[in-house]
């Protein structure tokens, strides 16, 4: 049977739990990027500054980090974790209209972003979980739909946006307006781009649907609970409805094991070693003995995902900056599209990066990924005052960023052979990172100037491919530990088999001699 063929009929087997984590991915993309481009909006419903209004974001990012790192806990009943929050946004999002309190409003963002964080790590356990040796090619397709997300929602919101404010600016205040919104949009956090702006808006927001963008936000997430749900149904999880057929989840185990070829006692090992949350996996009593190689993987592998999703948060939030300041000085308008251009190329590179991940390891599209990121930043940094190069600078760098996340955590899972903690370790590496970075960039931009954006990116990705050198030698280390455990087992063995066939030919000349 050839690979092509193979792995089409494991996609059949696992078809509803797969599409079911697609859809929730999808949803994920699209909360991540709607925020952004109704920041301005919202500061006007809440009476607020734009630095308090920031700080909003600011705590959805945090949460996010928060239950990324312990959504682990919730693996033995992850449908229902999924089904509790996916619904718990489309509620969030529906309330939002109604926070004129801009604590409030901080509340309901923090309640979100925990509940994403949840979605991002459960939703990555399980396909690993299921897919195991075969993940790359799912992973790659799941974090394509938080790029079709990103990509779909400011289209969403942008009908119902002020391009005037609150109704009470001059027309300078108003270009102001149309200046950070153009800048925040498709970005999750900015706010270090807008702190030298502290007045709080006065009056209402004239000329703004943005509730209705909200609403319509949860009406289009409401199916992706529902289908949760209705897979909850298909595999008998809901309390109220009697056994009956075996459960799909069941199947999927069983599919596993004849695609691994392990042995139930493996299984167990295998369930023990990992795939928790970050503090059950320190406290772990496997993880005793393990070699220096196998921790040193976890945190070089996270150490690459801070650096790369953190060029990422970064890329996708200070590029209109870039764009409109000196050399470039590009119309407000044109440096707009820079950030849709942007989360465009990183869609279709995830998409270009699932036929991809059926010929090449993920170790080979990793280091050509890497390092045609740095490529990508140097050019930039040669043709800085190039308005041309940074459209096309642009759509490479998304292209080479896009689908290094799901190829490092299909890489990490393959060398820790699916024991170790790899998800959850590399979800909230890349989270931190991304919040980090941006708040990080965005307190040099204002002191260093606009080039310094680049000479950031620079640095950064260039310490990510170092930590990644790193990874692969201690890839190799670890190779080497595990194929001396297996020759020591053999000669362990091998003694024992002699012993015992010189002890039954002993017993068979003893009852030969009676």
């Amino acid at each position: 049977m050839g690979l092509d063929e193979r792995i089409v009929t494991l996609f059949k087997r696992n078809a509803h739990h797969t599409l079911t984590y697609w859809s929730v991915f999808f949803s994920f993309g699209l909360c991540i990027a709607f925020l952004g481009p109704t920041i301005l909006d919202l500061q006007c419903q809440t009476n607020s500054t734009l630095g308090q209004i920031t700080w909003v974001f600011f705590s959805q990012q945090f949460c996010l980090l928060i239950g990324s790192s312990i959504a682990g806990v919730f693996k033995k009943n992850a449908l229902a974790a999924l089904f509790v929050s996916t619904l718990t946004i489309s509620v969030i999002f529906a309330i939002i209209p109604l926070c004129n309190n801009v604590l409030v409003l901080a509340i309901a963002m923090a309640v979100s972003g925990f509940a994403m964080g949840i979605i991002d790590t459960i939703a990555n356990i399980q396909l690993v979980t299921i897919y195991q040796r075969d993940s790359a090619v799912f992973l790659q397709a799941l974090h394509f739909f938080i790029g079709l997300g990103a990509l779909v929602s400011p289209l969403i919101a942008d009908p119902f946006l002020s391009e005037t404010g609150c109704g009470n600016h001059t027309a300078n205040g108003s270009e102001l307006m149309h200046h950070f919104r153009n800048t925040l949009r498709n970005s999750p956090i900015a706010e270090h781009n807008i702190n030298q702006t502290d007045l709080p808006h006065e009056g209402g927001n004239e000329g703004s649907n943005v509730h209705t963008a909200f609403w319509i936000m949860a009406v289009i997430n409401l199916p992706v609970p529902i289908a949760v749900l209705f897979l909850m149904y298909r595999e008998q999880l809901i309390p109220c409805c009697p056994n009956g057929t075996p459960r799909l989840l069941d199947k999927d185990e069983l599919a596993m094991e004849d695609q691994q070829g392990a042995e139930a006692s493996g299984v167990e090992l295998k369930e023990a070693g990992g795939h928790g949350n970050i503090f059950s996996c320190c406290q772990n009593d496997n993880l005793r003995g393990l070699p220096v190689s196998f921790f040193m993987i976890h945190i070089l592998g996270g150490l690459v995902l801070f650096m790369t999703d953190g060029i990422v948060g970064t890329y996708a939030g200070f590029v209109y900056t870039y764009g409109v300041a000196p050399p470039i000085s590009l119309p407000n308008k044109m440096a707009g599209y820079l950030a849709s251009i942007f989360w465009a190329a990183i869609t279709a590179g995830r998409l270009l990066s699932i036929p991809l991940s059926y010929r090449f390891q993920p170790v080979r599209l990793l280091m050509f990924n890497l390092a045609g990121a740095i490529v990508t930043v140097l050019m930039l940094l040669i043709f800085y005052t190039s308005s041309t190069f940074l459209f096309v600078g642009t759509c490479l760098c998304g292209l080479f960023l896009s689908s290094i996340f799901p190829c490092m955590l299909a890489y990490t899972e393959d060398i820790l052979d699916y024991q170790g903690c790899a998800t959850p370790v590399l979800v909230t590496c890349a989270g931190m990172g991304e919040m980090v970075m941006q708040v990080l960039v965005g307190s040099i931009i204002p002191t260093l100037g606009s080039y310094s954006f680049l000479l950031c990116g620079m640095i950064i990705a260039c310490i990510g491919f170092i930590f990644f050198v790193g990874l692969l030698l201690f890839h190799r280390m670890h190779r080497n530990y595990l194929t001396g455990t297996t020759k020591k087992s053999a000669m362990v063995e091998e003694p024992a088999t002699e012993q015992n066939g010189s002890a039954i030919a002993e017993q068979k000349n003893e009852a030969q001699s009676s």
